[in-house]
């Protein structure tokens, strides 16, 4: 018997995407695939299209042309209930976006009661267990205000896990952190991709990218310019512009 195919092991693949918002194109003719428990980093220069790919991906954005598939599925007709698609899509924001009014692990369990059905007890049991996993079981009836960036931002991302996702989606998550709070985050995200969680991270931190990722993307101008296997795009770039890049934020 033969094995699976390559569309099998992908659980994302994007063809020929295009976005504009007016006269600005925004994305233009890109493709990505994201193969099933891998990492896939995507850096760049501010203003390339990152986090607009992102969007696209959990369909927060309506994308102009171009095939985006998840699981098999093309997820165009899934545009009028995209709250369907997005229970299987975990995406951690900048800004932590919690509900402030609610403890840490009220936090956590309110998709999974609201939009599962999940009891409360078996909620909480879930989301006891997704603190423990990122490192702050003793935060889980503090109140955001009382937590450290560091500190909400995990809560952000056991929030998206207690959804139990297929795919996590990362839009710079330590960006608004003070610089020792920023390994305490990556260093769950390293451990969620070395347990095989599928992710697309957006991220300038280069260190992290090069030990948890299984594959780069660089995109400037909208466009993906180099896709390359991670070893591969740190020590053989091809593309100038990549180069250049590099040399810059690595000198």
């Amino acid at each position: 018997m033969s094995g699976p195919g390559k569309s099998d092991r992908l659980l994302v693949k994007v063809e020929a995407l295009h976005k504009s918002y007016g006269d600005l194109q925004v994305l233009k003719n890109v493709n990505v695939e994201v193969p099933r428990g891998r990492s896939v980093v995507v850096i760049g220069p501010s203003g390339s299209g990152k986090s607009t790919l992102l969007r696209c991906l959990n369909l927060l954005e309506p994308i102009d042309s171009g095939i985006i598939t998840f699981d098999g599925q093309d997820t165009a007709p899934l545009r009028k209930a995209a709250h369907a698609l997005r229970r299987e899509i975990g995406m951690v924001f900048q800004n932590f976006e919690l509900f402030q009014h609610l403890s840490a692990i009220e936090n956590i369990i309110l998709a999974p009661m609201k939009v599962l059905g999940m009891s409360e007890e078996e909620a909480r049991a879930r989301a006891r267990k997704l603190l423990e996993k990122v490192h702050i079981p003793e935060k889980a009836d503090v109140f955001p205000d009382e937590l450290s960036g560091g500190q909400q931002q995990r809560v952000a991302i056991a929030r998206a896990l207690a959804m139990s996702p297929k795919l996590m989606l990362y839009d710079e998550p330590t960006s608004a952190l003070d610089p020792e709070m920023i390994k305490e985050v990556l260093d769950v995200m390293l451990e969620l991709s070395q347990e095989g969680m599928t992710s697309v991270v957006v991220t300038h931190e280069m260190g992290f990218a090069r030990r948890a990722a299984h594959h780069i993307v660089f995109m400037d101008g909208g466009e993906v310019v180099e896709d390359a296997a991670t070893e591969q795009f740190f020590t053989g770039a091809v593309h100038p512009r990549t180069q250049r890049f590099l040399q810059q934020i690595l000198r």
